[in-house]
């Protein structure tokens, strides 16, 4: 259970690999994951080969951003009522868990544990987790396997809605600077921690 499971609400979703171990070995994997997104959040349900319809949360819940890196992923979701987004959860990573268990034939546990969702409470967190996401990647900017193309409306796809973030700003090239004057000032702490290092 969640310690906050709150109707109406946005969550940072974080989940790893057991033993930090990689849950994406190759670009078919990172297609995979997103392909489940699709078949999970799609306005329209998806069938299985014998025409059986897959759970659909499009009414349920909204991917608002996400970012697969090789070993952990990170999703912020909204969420309409309570436990939509532990059943969408469920969906997700049992179906990835068994793709990746059946293609790489392993057996067990692929994530540590189970997820961990926070609660964002306020707009300046939202801003910050947004922005934290698309950040992950060191090659953020080209990095294929993170929503920022579609903050930046470069591609569009009716499994995720960035508008409730994406709205908050004038438009995509505001959003962009937004990220690019955190990284600025984060380098620049660097620069200053380093040289303050050196001078002790």
């Amino acid at each position: 259970m969640l310690k906050s499971d709150a109707p109406e609400s946005f969550y940072h979703v974080y989940v790893r690999g057991g033993n930090k171990s990689r849950i994406f070995r190759e670009d078919a994997d990172y297609e995979m994951f997103l392909q489940l997104f699709a078949r999970y959040l799609s306005l329209v349900e998806v069938k299985n080969s014998a025409g059986v319809s897959y759970p659909n949360y499009s009414n349920r819940v909204e991917l608002l951003a996400f970012c697969l890196m090789p070993n952990h992923v990170h999703i912020l979701l909204y969420q309409y009522s309570q436990h939509d987004m532990t059943e969408f959860m469920r969906s997700l990573l049992t179906s990835y868990s068994m793709y990746f268990n059946h293609k790489y034939k392993r057996t067990g546990p692929l994530f540590e544990s189970r997820y961990k969702a926070s609660l964002v409470s306020d707009d300046a967190y939202l801003h910050h987790i947004s922005r934290y996401i698309h950040l992950n990647p060191r090659q953020w900017k080209e990095y294929p396997y993170s929503s920022l193309p579609y903050y930046l409306q470069q591609v569009s796809d009716d499994w995720i809605v960035p508008r409730r973030i994406a709205e908050l700003f004038e438009g995509p090239t505001t959003y962009l600077q937004f990220l690019d004057d955190y990284v600025e000032h984060k380098e620049m702490l660097d620069i200053l921690k380093h040289e303050l290092a050196n001078e002790i």
